[in-house]
């Protein structure tokens, strides 16, 4: 029986995906892609997965037509507002201080879509209130 808990691609010789192991060619499969059934239904606001695009570690257990590599950045000084959609009017999920981390999956109409942190909530901050950089 195949060990459906083990990472089903091998990115230079590691499960997870980074930038410092991402190679063209690097991707081996390590085991059989199948769809077998209903997909796992994501955590409300604490898994980076929409209908369109998930986050690369979660690729071989969430099924969408798109997965991402996370780009990290930093809130400004100032801090963000998470939002649970990329406008203005939308619910705040959470106020973040300057400087916490936050792994950017999408970016589109000036708002960026990802997670703060490696796992907490799951939403949107405008691009103006965060800026490139390692977590």
């Amino acid at each position: 029986m195949t060990d459906l808990s083990a990472p089903i691609f091998v990115f230079g010789g590691h499960p997870d995906l980074t930038v410092a192991n991402a190679h063209p060619g690097d991707m081996i499969p390590q085991g059989p892609l199948a769809l077998t059934g209903p997909g796992v239904t994501a955590e409300a606001g604490h898994l980076p997965v929409r209908g369109d695009l998930a986050h690369i570690k979660l690729a071989g257990r969430y099924f969408v037509p798109h997965y991402a590599v996370p780009m990290p950045h930093l809130v400004r000084p100032g801090g963000a507002t998470l939002r649970k959609a990329g406008r203005d009017d939308a619910d705040v999920i959470e106020l973040l201080g300057a400087g916490a981390g936050f792994e950017v999956l999408d970016i589109a109409g000036g708002w960026a879509w990802g997670q703060y942190g490696e796992s907490g909530p799951v939403g949107y901050i405008p691009l103006t209130e965060l800026e490139a950089g390692a977590l």
